[in-house]
């Protein structure tokens, strides 16, 4: 009998869980359901409310439309200009530090380079100083020989030198002058000789990567009198 009760005040428990439960369901989808409703018509009476009313109204609500729509291009182009502006800038800028990084590598050694030129001149000046003619057929001193022929050598080895890291002996004899890279010494006048060009070097110059780190000493020839 006891057991009776108790199924029963479970079932009776279970049915009224179940009701409730039921019951709360509905009123939340109820009440969910009226809020967005109510949400709905809201944004279509704030929709509606924005939306003119006459003619004019639309004329001057595209007017103003059209205006910022201008104004808004306007800006886009100012900054798509300032843009490749600073993009062209950026690059130019590049390419800058670029060239002067490899100026810096070409002309890193252009004051040794410099400085050795009085040693080619001292290896020139030694080597002219013995005519081939004095040491030639087995005349003259076969030391002085040798020593001449190792001057030659060491010139040629220094000249070798040279040309492998850019420098290049500048002799402009029967050229035009050019002030950049020659230095005049005199004029006079020479008989067939076009005026303006060099017709007497003094010292040889040198330009290491076309740019001239000493200018040649020269003559140049002028106009008859």
């Amino acid at each position: 009998m006891t057991s009776i009760k108790l199924y029963s005040v479970g079932r009776l428990v279970k049915h009224l869980s179940e009701s409730t439960l039921t019951t709360l369901r509905g009123n939340i989808y109820r009440t969910s359901t009226r809020y967005y409703s109510a949400e709905e018509k809201t944004a279509e009476k704030d929709s509606n409310d924005k939306l003119p009313g006459t003619i004019e109204e639309c004329h001057k609500q595209i007017e103003a439309l059209t205006t910022e729509v201008t104004t808004l291009k306007d800006q886009v182009k100012d900054i798509e200009d300032k843009y490749k502006r600073a993009l062209a800038d950026s690059e130019n800028m590049r390419r800058r530090m670029m060239k002067q990084v490899e100026d810096a590598k070409s002309f890193a050694i252009q004051s040794f380079c410099k400085d050795l030129l009085d040693v080619a001149d001292t290896l020139s000046a030694a080597a002219e100083s013995v005519p081939e003619s004095a040491v030639s057929d087995g005349a003259g001193d076969a030391a002085l020989r040798s020593l001449r022929d190792g001057v030659l050598l060491t010139r040629a080895q220094l000249n070798q030198v040279f040309a492998r890291h850019g420098l290049v002996a500048v002799s402009p004899l029967r050229e035009k002058f050019d002030p950049n890279l020659h230095e005049a010494l005199f004029q006079q006048e020479v008989e067939g000789a076009e005026p303006g060009t060099v017709v007497a070097v003094s010292k040889v110059g040198y330009k290491l990567h076309e740019r001239c780190v000493r200018p040649a000493l020269v003559g140049v020839a002028k106009h008859s009198s």
